[in-house]
């Protein structure tokens, strides 16, 4: 079974620096979004499907002032010094993929097979005008996403994807880099149309081109 790109995140200092980074770089504002109780955080949304990938979107995600502080290290690393620097210092910035399985048992396994730390499986949801959207989501215990960010999160949509009632943003996933993914998480994952690359000193884990009414875009 194969999986394929859910959606990038965009981690911001505050959620209105990563509202701002969106109309800066792409050219358009995010849709709405909301609030994950879960782990203390919010954030903002648009649809970036392309012919590749149908159903991707980009996730601005930000920690919630407003939220009390959460049981349990928040996702995606955000609660991370060196990472809430580097926000703080350099703006908004893409650090992560999610990728969407449909047997996220199998996938989790198959990944501690090899050795990789994917994380354990947690029931999220949060209701939208267009009703409630639930999904299992794999999480490590230290919210660190694996192989140092280069393997994806996974997540697995009980019901409509977010997708479903998203207006078009006239963004476009054009391409998008993993590097450092290890060769047999790889094959576990048979992620669809990523570009695999070795892990390089200084440069991301992973990296996106969009098309936006400017052009493309790196990010």
């Amino acid at each position: 079974m194969t999986t394929t790109v859910d959606h990038l995140v965009v981690a911001a200092a505050t959620l209105q620096a990563g509202v701002d980074w969106c109309e800066r770089t792409l050219g358009v504002p995010p849709g709405p979004g909301g609030t994950h109780a879960l782990f203390g955080t919010h954030n903002r949304l648009l649809k970036i499907a392309s012919p590749a990938w149908p159903q991707a979107y980009l996730e601005i995600i930000a920690i919630d002032p407003s939220a009390p502080a959460p049981p349990r290290p928040r996702w995606f690393g955000l609660d991370e010094p060196a990472l809430q620097v580097r926000l703080a210092e350099q703006g908004p910035q893409l650090i992560h993929l999610v990728a969407r399985s449909t047997m996220l048992d199998m996938h989790r396994w198959g990944l501690i097979a090899v050795g990789c730390k994917p994380g354990d499986p947690v029931k999220a949801s949060r209701d939208t005008p267009q009703g409630r959207l639930s999904w299992q989501i794999l999480v490590p215990g230290d919210g660190r996403p694996g192989c140092g960010g280069a393997l994806p999160t996974l997540i697995q949509w009980d019901g409509p994807h977010p997708t479903d009632t998203m207006p078009d943003s006239g963004l476009a996933l054009d391409s998008l880099t993993l590097r450092g993914l290890p060769p047999h998480a790889a094959e576990v994952l048979r992620l669809r149309g990523v570009q695999l690359q070795p892990e390089v000193a200084g440069q991301p884990p992973v990296a996106a081109v969009l098309k936006t009414p400017s052009g493309r875009m790196a990010i």
